[in-house]
């Protein structure tokens, strides 16, 4: 689905190319001036996140006409591809697409950060907020999120949530579940989604909280049950799926957001105006329609208003990593 969407992105990108420089988004000072902008993926291409920039990239050069670069550097949870962001000249040329593990969690979560992800990003835009399914097998013997809850109040460490991997989003979920609703979870840590949810299939595992990208096509075939969704509201995509919040915890969420960010010390007008375009691209009905296919909400806002949202999700995840003693899975 995304790939079908990236084409016309690029179509879009090559039609704005033919039309007359004036036309086109200018900002202050005429930047960028011809000059390619580099936008850094931290994960390997093909991902979620990797779509969700080149798509995005595309977009950009479609409003405004600049050239925009999308390098991979993944490895690290997206620690190395954020540090290379961070320390790049903050010459207003350089951009990274951050995500809650890599801005929010990761940081809390592991003794050892090579950047120090409250001070050495400058916001630029929030782009879309993904929230997790809690999946089971679609024989489980649970109907309901209150069905497996019970279960697992009632047998300590016996249930087993398989994770895609440390620190990701559904690992934090399902730590933030079993805060809340009071039970002991025995973590099953796998390199990605796919072995972890096949796991989940051999009855190796119970449940999982996985990407909706991720658990589409086994929902779709009914080899996988949703009990609940983690953002506040219910999906487009999964209307009959009640989130955890309306199932008795009331309050939670917890969403895989991605974020453009820029080094620190970037120039404010350049900030300014890479937001101003990107919040045109959010604005585009066909944005809007990529990101509901596969279950996201376009956020947008002020580089100040996703400063403070990013500061907020940093507090919140490592409160709750704190108080609750998360460790990293091996």
């Amino acid at each position: 689905m995304i790939a079908l969407s990236r084409r016309s992105f690029l179509g879009a990108a090559l039609c704005a190319a033919a039309l007359p420089l004036p036309l086109r988004a200018q900002s202050a000072a005429g930047y960028p001036n011809g000059r390619a902008i580099r936008l850094i993926v931290p994960y390997t291409p093909g991902g979620g996140t990797d779509s969700v920039a080149r798509a995005i990239a595309a977009k950009i050069t479609g409003e405004a006409g600049w050239s925009v670069v999308v390098e991979n550097r993944p490895g690290a949870g997206g620690n190395i591809g954020l540090d290379y962001v961070a320390k790049t000249k903050p010459d207003g040329f350089m951009l990274g697409l951050g995500q809650t593990s890599n801005l929010a969690i990761n940081p809390a979560l592991m003794p050892k950060m090579p950047f120090d992800a409250a001070k050495d990003f400058a916001a630029v835009a929030l782009i879309a907020s993904l929230p997790v399914v809690l999946v089971v097998k679609a024989n489980a013997r649970w109907n309901t999120l209150a069905d497996l809850v019970k279960d697992a109040r009632a047998a300590p460490g016996s249930i087993k949530q398989a994770l895609a991997g440390s620190g990701t989003v559904g690992h934090l979920a399902g730590e933030l579940l079993a805060y809340q609703a009071k039970f002991e979870v025995l973590n099953v840590p796998y390199r990605g989604a796919a072995p972890a949810l096949n796991d989940l299939l051999g009855e190796n595992t119970d449940y999982m909280f996985a990407t909706p990208q991720a658990a589409q096509e086994m929902l779709k075939g009914k080899v996988l049950r949703p009990l609940a969704v983690t953002a506040r509201a219910r999906l487009p995509i999964l209307p009959d799926v009640p989130t955890v919040a309306e199932s008795g915890f009331d309050g939670f969420e917890a969403l895989d957001w991605k974020a453009l960010v820029a080094p620190a010390g970037t120039p404010q007008d350049v900030i300014q105006a890479v937001n101003g375009v990107v919040e045109k691209v959010l604005a585009d009905p066909a944005t809007i329609a990529l990101f509901t296919a596969e279950g996201s909400t376009a956020m947008g806002g002020t580089p100040d208003a996703a400063q403070q949202y990013i500061l907020q999700e940093q507090k919140k995840w490592a409160r709750l990593i704190r108080e609750a003693n998360i460790q990293t899975a091996a």
